[in-house]
């Protein structure tokens, strides 16, 4: 396998598992619930076909964000489509940094909240599984855009001679 190839199998490996997660609590499952805290906890838990509904619609998002990788990485991929994949990986990184980084602050200051246990799963488990999509996801948009250079399939971003 390619380094260009195992970047994008890791990224849908690790969105994959994610939209998985998700799955299994639309399908009513409290598997891991207690580890979200706070509202969506509750509401997980409360369930209905409403919260089902939301997470199945989470469940297709995540979906489409595993895809798009793969279609960008195309040689028939268009502009869009490669633009569209780069910002999947920009918000998973900056949503999962952010929230890692602040997390990780707020248990090494022993800061007293609602639910620490949800907030270490949050800070070492959830948030940078984020991040290391996202940034799975950048990485192999980056060795696409250097494939597409190397073979003379330039990005439609690059000026044509």
């Amino acid at each position: 396998m390619t380094r260009d190839r195992a970047w994008l199998v890791a990224a849908t490996v690790l969105g994959g598992a994610h939209a998985a997660t998700s799955l299994v609590w639309a399908l009513g499952s409290t598997w891991l619930l207690d580890t979200v805290g706070g509202e969506l906890e509750r509401l997980g838990r409360d369930g209905g076909w409403t919260v089902s509904l939301a997470l199945l619609s989470v469940v297709a998002l995540k979906l489409v964000a595993v895809a798009l990788p793969w279609f960008a990485a195309g040689d028939a991929a268009g502009r869009l489509t490669r633009a569209a994949a780069w910002a999947v990986g920009v918000v998973l990184v900056v949503y999962g940094g952010v929230l890692t980084i602040a997390g990780l602050a707020v248990v090494l200051a022993d800061v007293d909240t609602a639910d620490p246990h949800a907030v270490r799963w949050h800070a070492f488990f959830w948030d940078p599984w984020f991040l290391a999509w996202g940034t799975c996801v950048l990485a192999a948009m980056r060795r696409d855009r250097r494939r597409r250079a190397v073979s003379g399939r330039a990005p439609r971003s690059a000026p044509r001679p």
